[in-house]
């Protein structure tokens, strides 16, 4: 047989790189129930038999399907594949085995993960390390760029309540993901949000019966969307390297790579995620008009102020009211009763925030128009009615 014949011809190091490679996928958890240590075994087993194999590499095979567990995974795309790297010691030694078992696909982002939207750059979704770099968004880019295939997603984190539990939602709806490194610098800490010090304690002890985590030290760390089920997953699941306040590039990489080398594989999947499926924007048929009335917004650069003037549908300007900030003109029309519909106050918010940037920036403005319309006298903005 022609892979007998090979086999006494490798060297001797051909034959013990491919057994050491065996027994480093041996001892790695994640390989066990990884198709490409699976294909690699029984790959070998039907290229070479048992009578011509050395003793080195049939010890080495043996304890390798010994500790074989069920397949859950083709490939995770590991930066060093033992078995692929097994194979390519005995190919290189002048045997001549056709022996595939690594699929070799880079590791890439997977379709409909993450489930929710967020401050994050998702790199691919098989790799075993998240980077959350808490309120340091400039670390974000330096990370991606740095090309290191073991992290998964990186993103920031601001708040210890609706940011945490967005963590745990897409964090738990990858079961790669065993490590989430925390960070740069804690968000806010003059006014107490600390969301980087409420995560670790989430880690540490969880929530109580109320959904507050246990040990934090933020102003609100009560967690309303997510359940004590998916938060004790997390903590099983998930490791939490503490990093905070480090925003040395080398130094986080270092930890995401010590990480990776412990990685145990995936998880077992949390079921329970919770899928809210957006449903698709619309416009009204046709405009309803305010009972209350409507608006005319000006800008008005001489005086550095916007000026809002309310009418009723007769027609009639009945009030007038100034200011420099949206909120100073939006806070006493709605007090004062000129606004009754909840689509007509959504509009006037939208328009003064455009006006509100247009005085600020002397950029133009037309009222209920495209952003990059153009007054024809951009002094004194008369803007159309809605």
């Amino acid at each position: 047989m022609e892979g007998e014949n090979s086999i006494h011809a490798a060297s001797t190091s051909s034959v013990e790189e491919a057994a050491a490679q065996i027994d480093h996928a041996t001892a790695a958890s994640k390989c066990r129930p990884c198709g490409c240590f699976h294909d690699t075994l029984k790959a070998i087993g039907d290229a070479i038999p048992a009578t011509a194999r050395p003793d080195r590499l049939s010890s080495a095979i043996e304890a390798g399907k010994a500790v074989l567990t069920d397949r859950t995974y083709d490939c995770l795309g590991c930066k060093v594949c033992h078995p692929a790297l097994a194979v390519n010691a005995l190919n290189g030694s002048g045997t001549k085995l056709e022996i595939d078992p690594c699929p070799a696909e880079a590791a890439e982002a997977h379709a409909g993960w993450p489930p929710f939207p967020g401050d994050y750059t998702v790199l691919r979704y098989r790799a075993s390390v998240a980077v959350c770099t808490l309120n340091a968004g400039d670390l974000v880019e330096p990370i991606v760029r740095s090309g290191e295939d073991a992290i998964s997603i990186v993103g920031t984190l601001h708040t210890e309540n609706l940011g945490i539990e967005r963590i745990i939602t897409n964090v738990l709806a990858n079961p790669n993901i065993r490590f989430l490194v925390l960070c740069g610098a804690d968000s806010r800490q003059a006014i107490g949000h600390l969301p980087g010090q409420s995560l670790l304690s989430l880690g540490r002890s969880g929530i109580d019966e109320r959904g507050r985590i246990i040990g934090a030290n933020g102003k609100r760390p009560i967690l309303k969307n997510v359940g004590g089920e998916a938060v004790e997953h997390l903590r099983r699941s998930v490791e939490i390297a503490d990093l905070i306040g480090v925003d040395d590039l080398n130094a986080i990489l270092r930890r995401v790579r010590a990480c990776a080398a412990r990685d145990p594989g995936p998880a077992d999947p949390f079921p329970s995620i919770q899928e809210l499926h957006p449903i698709t924007g619309y416009l009204p048929e046709r405009m309803t008009g305010d009972p209350a009335g409507y608006f005319v917004l000006y800008v008005d650069r001489v005086r550095g102020a916007l000026s809002l003037e309310h009418f009723g549908n007769n027609g009639v300007l009945n009030m007038v009211i100034e200011g420099r900030a949206a909120a100073e003109l939006y806070i006493p029309a709605i007090e004062k009763g000129l606004v009754s519909r909840l689509d007509h106050a959504a509009y006037l918010g939208r328009e003064l925030a455009r006006a509100e940037a247009a005085l600020l920036t002397g950029a133009g403005y037309v009222q209920d128009g495209a952003p990059e319309a153009r007054p024809a006298n951009p002094s004194h903005d008369l803007m159309r009615l809605l």
